[in-house]
């Protein structure tokens, strides 16, 4: 009798390690389908980024540092691949953005360009579905990372090697500070 619970609860411990797996599996594409949808928002804002440049170039003879700077983490943030290996570029390139919007305050005529300001909106949507993008993916890491170091799952995780995400997060401490702003 006691050979036919042996039975039973090693059977009962199988089907649990088999949803138990499949969770994970389950989890870690969530993690592969959010960072793709980052990748698809990276790869739109790559593409717009040359006509953005193309056409502040044509009123901003002087701004040519910002915009050759801009140009050169588009290049580097496009060759990386992994959530890590763009967390640095991608940080760096939307503060060269920023700061080529800010320049751009300077041209009156730049700013009343219709196809500059067709490729500003652009900018500022893709920017936005961008940030959720990352928030998806963060909740699916979240998700993910709980779910291989609880235990006992964390067992399981183990032996099968599942290992945790990166978030997708700022590099720099001077990023996370509150801006100081003063009325005086």
């Amino acid at each position: 009798m006691t050979a036919v619970y042996s039975l039973v609860f090693l059977l009962f411990l199988f089907i649990v390690a088999i949803f138990v797996y499949n969770k994970f599996i389950k989890l870690k594409n969530l993690v592969d389908e959010a960072w793709s949808l980052i990748d698809v928002q990276l790869k739109l804002r790559y593409d717009l980024i040359p006509n953005l440049v193309a056409s502040v170039t044509a009123y901003t003879q002087h701004e040519q540092n910002i915009l050759k700077e801009v140009s050169a983490l588009r290049a580097k943030a496009m060759e990386n691949t992994s959530a890590k290996g763009k967390t640095v570029p991608e940080n760096g390139l939307s503060d060269k953005l920023a700061q080529l919007m800010i320049t751009v305050e300077n041209y009156p005529e730049l700013k009343a360009n219709e196809q500059f300001l067709k490729l500003q909106t652009q900018l500022h949507n893709i920017e936005d579905q961008l940030q959720m993008a990352r928030r998806y993916y963060n909740g699916a890491v979240r998700n993910h990372n709980i779910a291989i170091q609880s235990f006992p799952a964390n067992l399981l995780a183990a032996l099968f090697k599942f290992e945790k995400y990166d978030f997708f997060e700022l590099d720099s401490i001077d990023e996370r500070k509150n801006v100081q702003i003063s009325f005086s």
